[in-house]
This record gives C-alpha cells, sequence and structure tokens, in this order.
C-alpha cells in the first residue's frame, strides 16, 4: 500500500514509513479487512468512513511541510478521530497528537482500535471538534477529517505562528476541496488544492 501511494505522488519518507508500519486492518470492521489495503474509503459506523490512504498520506504531507511542524517537533490536532487510523499514523511522525471526535461511539472504538498500540503521544478526546481543542493550543498543525462551509476561527486561533492547517472545505455545488491554511506573523495564507470527498463538519456532541 505504501508502495502505491508513494507512486501516486506522496514523497515525504516518514510519512511513507509511517503508512506502511500502521495496520490498517485493525481499524476496520471484520467484514471488511479483505478491503483494508485497497486505496478506498470504507465505513467504520455512526455515518462515518475511515479515508483513503492515499488521502491520509496527502494531508499528513502537506501538514508536516510547514516550518513549525517540519521536522516532526510539532503538537498536532486531529478533528475527527474517527476510528483511530490517522491519528495512529500521525503519532508515527509528530511530537504530539491531540485528536478530537464527536461522536462517543467512534471515541471508544478509536480507544480499543489504539490501545494495543500503547501510543504515549496521542490523546483522545470526547468534545465538540469545531470548538477545536484549547488545551493543547498552539498547534503545530491542524487536519480535519470533515468538511464544512469554513474553517472555524477557532481552529486559526488555535494554529501556532508557522503553523500549517489542512482541511477539506466547500468550495460550491456541495463540491469540497483541500483548502491549506499557513498562519504567519502577518496573517494568514490560504491555497485551494484538488477535489475531495469527506463526511459533513458538524457540531455537538453525540
Amino acid at each position: 500500500m505504501a508502495q502505491r501511494i508513494g507512486v501516486s505522488g506522496v514523497k515525504n519518507a516518514a510519512v511513507l514509513q509511517a503508512m506502511a508500519t500502521v495496520e490498517r486492518h485493525r481499524f476496520v470492521d471484520s467484514a471488511l479487512v479483505n478491503q483494508a489495503y485497497e486505496d478506498t474509503s470504507l465505513p467504520i459506523g455512526l455515518g462515518q468512513t475511515i479515508s483513503k490512504p492515499s488521502v491520509v498520506a496527502r494531508m499528513i504531507e502537506l501538514l508536516l511541510d510547514s516550518d513549525a511542524a517540519r521536522g516532526g517537533q510539532g503538537r498536532v490536532l486531529e478533528v475527527g478521530t474517527g476510528c483511530g487510523y490517522q491519528a495512529a499514523v500521525l503519532s508515527m511522525v509528530t511530537k504530539e497528537v491531540y485528536s478530537i471526535e464527536r461522536l462517543r461511539g467512534l471515541h471508544e472504538k478509536a480507544r480499543a482500535n489504539l490501545r494495543p498500540m500503547r501510543l504515549s503521544n496521542v490523546h483522545l478526546i470526547l468534545g465538540d471538534g469545531m470548538a477545536g481543542f484549547a488545551t493543547g493550543a498552539p498547534y503545530a498543525g491542524i487536519i480535519s477529517a470533515a468538511g464544512g462551509d469554513a474553517v472555524p476561527q477557532e481552529w486559526c486561533e488555535q494554529l501556532a505562528v508557522g503553523g500549517r492547517l489542512v482541511a477539506p472545505v466547500v468550495v460550491g455545488a456541495g463540491k469540497q476541496a483541500l483548502l491549506v491554511i499557513d498562519k504567519s506573523s502577518h496573517g494568514f495564507t490560504q491555497t485551494v488544492l484538488e477535489a475531495v470527498n469527506f463526511v459533513p463538519l458538524k457540531s455537538g456532541i453525540a
């Protein structure tokens, strides 16, 4: 799988190594294990999905290519823990991961999935991801696994100077694209990249 991702354009060696190390089949339902290493999103329950491996790798590579996150020194906020897969990959390439999930059932599933890996640098939070997680701020990187009409102001406030935010946003007619926001001492720079398809970003805890 990691080799295919490399061929698809992801070049960051640390990201490719992490994708090769984290066993994706541990994060999908037993009935879907035979599809675990295909480049496809899969249902994980409660109307949510585990993202395509190529998209996970692409977004993490983008996240790491910032002043604050370069070299794996940064603290990262993940919005939308889901089944815990992306948090596990992030744990391999960043110093510390705070991952927040609004759906209690998925929060518990991620906790169960990650427990055998004993990842001391991953902190799972049950909460409203649209508010971010101020306790861990500032973050060298913020990555979202759900797409809204706009990036919440709280995320921008919790991003460190030199940090980078990578998130899907709605760009019109229900279509989504990856948005990269870089924060400098002078303000924010936004770059819209390729089309993606993520579950909608929602507020509240359920």
